[in-house]
């Protein structure tokens, strides 16, 4: 491999409330080299993304924790430097969950070819990655969206919620997008066509929801929890579906917030609230990729990134993350391509 040193991000202790520096460390460890049926792994971008706030708290969750003092869990897209398996080369490009360092090994299970015939290589994080697949089977499959819909999105300038906006549109449905500044209202307006923004910090939301929502809410794509669900739910309607993604607003706070407690609504309008993984719709990913695809040269699917340089400023970037700080799909530039 090419470096004397691998750099990592460990945790260093758990956070309590928002994440700090200190919660982090940056160490450096020999550079790995792969034994047979491996490969070595150098990264190119590593993704941010609000889950690994969960990865890092402790406790029982969907997957297993990162303990104190592992590498921080992450996805990766890298390059192939050297392979001990006939399933890899040298110099292919690569995505896996490979965490917040310069360079890792695998047993290649849980790598995947990236065609970079599809996009740019961050993309293979973002709109054809994880986030692309969660709003792709978040909506269609969840949510269920019919031509005519009124379908509103939560964190909608985010990874997952600009890519949501644009699939509605593409069902024939009106999106509605709830997002914290004005240049994220604009931007999912002007630029990624829904038909209405709200902005959450300066709008009452109850107005402006029926103001947005003349018809109702027919889908709540829900990635905040939180006053920003308690507002949509009182605009559902009948066989409403509401789909439970992320709950941001209420990742890093000390004590719980007392709630829902409106949920006499799914009974009034026989609506359903759902919560699902992405994990689960793995055996259909590539449908998911190809189909975005299309829609991108299509021109029907934008999206935005939001890049830091540095793997040493990815806690920085991740507290940022975590207050709303950064516009569409957050990565981390770890090495040139």
């Amino acid at each position: 491999m090419t470096s004397d040193g691998n750099r990592q991000i460990t945790l260093s202790q758990r956070p309590v409330g928002y994440p700090t520096e200190s919660d982090f460390s940056l160490v450096e460890s020999p550079v790995p080299h792969p034994r047979e049926g491996e490969v070595g792994v150098q990264a190119i971008w590593l993704s941010l993304d609000p889950y690994q706030r969960g990865r890092i708290r402790g406790g029982a969750s969907y997957a297993a924790p990162v303990e104190l003092g592992e590498v921080i869990t992450g996805g990766v897209v890298g390059r192939v430097i050297e392979s001990r398996t006939p399933s890899f080369q040298v110099g292919d490009i690569v995505e896996g969950p490979l965490g917040w360092q310069e360079y890792a090994l695998s047993d290649g299970r849980n790598l995947r070819k990236v065609d970079t015939t599809m996009g740019p290589l961050p993309t293979a994080l973002g709109v054809l990655g994880m986030p692309g697949m969660t709003a792709y089977f978040g909506l269609l499959d969840v949510g269920q969206p019919k031509p005519g819909d009124t379908v509103v999105i939560s964190a909608a300038s985010g990874a997952v919620g600009q890519v949501v906006g644009q699939i509605a549109k593409i069902m024939g449905c009106r999106a509605v997008g709830i997002a914290g500044s004005q240049e994220k209202i604009d931007y999912i307006v002007d630029e990624l066509g829904f038909d209405a923004g709200i902005n959450y910090k300066t709008e009452n939301l109850d107005t402006a929801l029926a103001t947005a929502c003349p018809l109702g809410v027919d889908v709540y794509f829900d990635n905040v929890g939180g006053v920003v669900t308690d507002a949509v739910l009182e605009h559902i309607n009948t066989f409403a579906r509401n789909v439970i993604c992320g709950q941001i607003s209420q990742y890093n706070l000390e004590e719980p917030e007392p709630g829902p407690r409106n949920l006499g609504l799914l009974i009034i309008h026989q609506a359903r609230m759902e919560g699902f993984l992405v994990f689960q719709f793995a055996h259909r990913y590539e449908e998911g990729r190809q189909r975005i695809a299309g829609w991108m040269k299509a021109g029907k699917v934008k999206y935005r990134e939001h890049v830091v340089e540095g793997l040493e400023n990815a806690p920085r970037a991740f507290m940022g993350l975590m207050r709303g700080e950064n516009f569409g799909k957050l990565l981390i530039k770890v090495s040139g391509e």
